[in-house]
């Protein structure tokens, strides 16, 4: 993957375990159908096009005038753990939305995923990554469990669909946590809260400014940013995607208050797949 998410920060310890497990939502706030429409269209525009032309011709697998991508299906949402039912605050739903996807395909059939954000009024793609992950999790979650919603845990990679009190596992991290046959939503809060309660912003480990390990400060997290923008920039020619990718990938979500474990990762290809 060219660049990875900040992980969601977990919130403070007091608040953990308050709220009795039916006082949770059951389901996070939807993407609209206005939305997943514009992140589509902001993924097949002519410059992104270019741009992922590069990006699936950059290891010399197809040459540059044959990739010839296109954007296969709609935009689905991607949602993280939130905060906020990490903390057990009443209300709040098991993820929050993070951005919404779209999968790329190249002619030899590569896949890269696009993330979209909305930025003012506009939506915006601000990352290439490597495979398909978000389409086939999303997937793979409706027929699990139809109706639920999907979710990643980024601090271990793990991936769920949750719908009521269920959280099943889609993938091998997720099995790890939770087991084969999944959990309820009280149990899944307790170990979350146990994992990350003492990593957000305000605690300790925020104050102390490790971000993960990965830098000391938020603003040396920015300076990373700004270095591999610029290195981008230059790996990618003259278009500008690639060093809006760079910084995005870390400054913006710090803008959003994502302190705390800050996770630079690869992507993870399933068992059987190169």
């Amino acid at each position: 993957m060219k660049l990875t998410r900040l992980a969601p920060a977990a919130l403070a310890a007091a608040l953990i375990g308050l709220a009795a497990p039916h006082a949770f939502a059951d389901q996070a706030p939807l993407a609209s159908a206005e939305s997943k429409a514009a992140a589509h269209r902001a993924a097949s525009a002519p410059a992104t096009l270019d741009t992922l032309s590069r990006f699936f011709a950059r290891d010399g697998k197809v040459a540059l005038k044959a990739a010839a991508p296109h954007i296969e299906g709609d935009a689905v949402p991607v949602y993280a753990l939130s905060p906020q039912f990490v903390a057990g605050k009443a209300g709040a739903p098991v993820a929050q939305l993070e951005y919404l996807a779209s999968t790329a395909v190249s002619s030899d059939g590569q896949k890269a995923s696009l993330w979209t954000v909305q930025q003012g009024s506009a939506w915006t793609v601000v990352n290439i990554a490597t495979g398909d992950d978000e389409s086939r999790y999303a997937a793979a979650g409706a027929a699990k469990l139809p109706g639920g919603t999907v979710f990643q845990e980024p601090q271990i990679n793990a991936w769920y669909v949750e719908k009521g009190d269920k959280v099943l596992p889609l993938d091998e991290d997720a099995v790890k946590a939770i087991g084969a046959n999944g959990t309820t939503l009280a149990a899944y809060q307790k170990r979350v809260s146990k994992a990350y309660g003492d990593k957000l912003p305000g605690s300790a480990y925020d104050r102390s400014g490790k971000a993960g390990g990965y830098a000391e400060t938020a603003e040396e997290t920015r300076a990373q940013a700004a270095q591999a923008a610029r290195a981008a920039a230059v790996a990618g020619g003259d278009t500008p995607l690639a060093a809006v990718s760079a910084v995005a990938g870390a400054g913006a979500l710090l803008a959003l208050g994502l302190t705390g474990t800050v996770a630079l990762r690869r992507r993870r290809r399933p068992a059987g797949q190169a």
